[in-house]
């Protein structure tokens, strides 16, 4: 199978959100709560911990919703609430912010999600393209693709280790995690026959994206990701580049442009009017807004997955 991926650089956000988001109903700040206190990078990292923790926890967010996570820099504050906290669960490589504070701090219990699963190498055989995304948002460091959470199978192994991870430092609670964990890896493992059964047969094996986000989603199902590469999604593309998806597009039977929910849609439609085509959404669920195809993670997936069956025509 030959999966193809291409690399841009993530979106730049206005400007950093300083304050810290509650994910639990509990909005006291991190630490001291009188329970387990998890800091979580960002949304995907926030779900699971919620999704173990239960009852047991209290979850604290330093992305906002809405937030674009690549371009989080942690304040002061935020530096010192984490600190405080009994455990950190973040993705290394994918916000620089985070990996600098988590690695400053004297936190006893660090999980850090890329090793609880196998990273792959997306993008190299774009040529430049993959090392100029490294040193502009250090999100693919080694050439490494930090997008695990959109896969189902690796978010469970991820989910997995989260489990094993809060028994040890909770002991106490234990029995619960292990239970909650083995509940969530079984939604995801429904969810994964959810996607293999849903994109089994289409006319289609291609799809394009803003945002080289589904690389392991789409080797995971059999699906191509051609991710639009060396554009800002605010810029106006290139003619060339039109051209050339408006090529592969006929060669491939794409119909759609995807675009994501907290990056503009405007290079998208751009693309997509000068070579004929739809756009719609594809989220990368890097967090939850009133714009998100649903709630959670779970609802954001059944809404990629019906997503891609539109586009890639399911039988």
């Amino acid at each position: 199978m030959n999966v193809r991926r291409r690399l841009i650089p993530a979106v730049a956000a206005a400007g950093a959100l300083a304050a810290l988001s509650a994910c639990s109903t509990d909005s006291a700040a991190a630490g001291n709560t009188g329970r387990f206190d998890v800091v979580a990078s960002f949304y995907p990292m926030a779900f699971l911990a919620e999704q173990i923790g239960g009852d047991h926890v209290h979850v604290t967010s330093l992305t906002q919703p809405g937030q674009e996570p690549h371009d989080l820099e942690i304040s002061a504050k935020q530096t010192a609430q984490l600190q405080e906290s009994d455990a950190v669960l973040y993705l290394k490589n994918l916000q620089p912010s985070v990996d600098d504070a988590v690695a400053q701090s004297g936190i006893k219990t660090k999980i850090d999600a890329t090793t609880l699963t196998s990273l792959e190498e997306h993008g190299n055989e774009v040529g430049g393209h993959a090392a100029e995304h490294d040193d502009e948002h250090g999100e693919e460091a080694g050439g490494k693709d930090p997008h695990i959470w959109l896969d189902p199978v690796k978010y469970a192994e991820v989910a997995q280790g989260v489990g094993a991870a809060f028994e040890k430092a909770d002991p106490d609670h234990a029995a619960d995690y292990k239970a909650n964990t083995a509940a969530l890896v079984k939604k995801l493992d429904a969810l994964n026959t959810k996607f293999k059964d849903g994109l089994a047969h289409t006319d289609s094996k291609v799809f394009i994206t803003t945002h080289a986000a589904f690389g392991y989603l789409a080797e995971r199902y059999g699906l191509t990701e051609e991710a639009i590469n060396g554009l800002d999604p605010e810029s106006e593309p290139s003619a060339h580049r039109v051209k050339d998806l408006e090529t592969m597009a006929k060669a491939d039977g794409v119909t759609t442009v995807f675009y994501e929910t907290l990056v503009s849609d405007r290079t998208a439609k751009t693309i997509a009017s000068d070579a004929g085509l739809k756009t719609d959404v594809l989220d990368p669920i890097e967090g939850i807004t009133a714009k998100s195809r649903g709630k959670d993670y779970f609802a954001v997936q059944e809404a990629n997955l019906k997503a891609l069956q539109g586009a890639l025509g399911a039988k």
